[in-house]
């Protein structure tokens, strides 16, 4: 009997096929069990016969009827918002644990170098947005330092590495993104863009965080500089291809700058300095293309997250 925890993948897409492959070469603590789609043609079903993992092109009902379902205890979601409010209603009363790829928001937002400690016993975690979790972290690694009045981030992507899920829950990403920024991240207000880059040949996904802070010692920005870089760290410890691109910039705000109505009502400090942090994020090329890191940052989140499950599951 293998001591490994078998999952389940619904959603035999881009983002779901690299997960698998993921799963395969790089788990310590899980393995696959079924590959679920709905259409019978696709790639990732395809692949995953002929890896010899069970398959069904009949969605979650396709998954609960699978002989190999009873011994599947992660299943991660790699559908669409709407669609996992249906896999979660049908999933959760039977036991599963869900990690959500989508921006549907059911469960606790988690980002695994910022909160996944908090969240290992949740039946249903979500894994927020590709811009989230490349700039989540950076907005936790200055709060940990300075209050954040406002942290604004700017996602931009290769519009060839946004399929029609990403397309179709643009809504959203930004709504999701904005209220993580707040919860997960620690602003007082969070603001999330999205650009669909068109550039060819396409660029690697690029990421900027904004940030409105009250920090007007010198050394506290050295502090603020060390926590980013940690936190930078941290991350590329499960997403290899996420660096800085450059330094951390921190200017001072002139005076009569009229930063009060990007400010939350009711905040009490008043921002004296901007912070920007410019990234990049490098898939690792596993079924995606290098440039498409922003569908390989949230895979291997998500397979972080389940690792991390399964070995405390086996070493309570």
């Amino acid at each position: 009997m293998s001591s490994r925890t078998k999952v389940a993948i619904i959603g035999s897409g881009n983002i779901g096929t690299d997960l698998m492959i993921k799963v395969m070469r790089t788990a310590r603590h899980l393995e696959m069990g079924a590959m679920v789609g709905i259409d019978p043609e696709s790639d990732g079903l395809a692949r995953a016969r002929r890896f010899g993992f069970a398959t069904t092109h009949e969605g979650v009902e396709g998954l609960v009827a699978l002989p190999e379902f009873g011994e599947i205890a992660i299943v991660f979601d790699a559908t669409s918002a709407k669609a996992h409010e249906l896999n979660a209603a049908r999933l959760e009363p039977l036991g599963k644990r869900l990690i959500d790829l989508t921006p549907a928001a059911m469960g606790p937002y988690v980002v695994p170098a910022v909160n996944l400690q908090d969240h290992l016993e949740a039946p249903n975690l979500n894994m927020v947005t590709c811009g989230g979790q490349a700039t989540i972290p950076i907005v936790a690694a200055l709060a940990r330092v300075v209050p954040v009045a406002y942290a604004e981030i700017i996602a931009s992507i290769a519009s060839k590495s946004a399929g029609p899920g990403t397309r179709a829950n643009i809504d959203e990403f930004t709504e999701t993104t904005s209220a993580a920024i707040v919860e997960v991240g620690g602003a007082e207000r969070g603001k999330a863009v999205i650009i669909l880059n068109p550039a060819d040949p396409p660029m690697i996904m690029r990421d900027t965080v904004f940030a409105l802070v009250e920090a007007t010692d010198s050394a506290v920005h050295d502090q603020i500089r060390a926590s980013v870089q940690k936190m930078v760290a941290d991350v590329a410890a499960y997403v290899p291809g996420y660096r800085l691109k450059q330094q951390v910039q921190i200017t001072e705000l002139p005076a009569d700058q009229p930063v009060h109505t990007l400010l939350a009502p009711g905040t009490t400090h008043r921002p004296t300095h901007q912070v920007a942090v410019f990234l990049e994020v490098e898939g690792a090329a596993h079924y995606l293309p290098a440039y498409a890191g922003n569908l390989d940052i949230m895979t291997s989140a998500a397979l972080q997250v389940a690792e991390r499950i399964a070995a405390a599951e086996k070493n309570p």
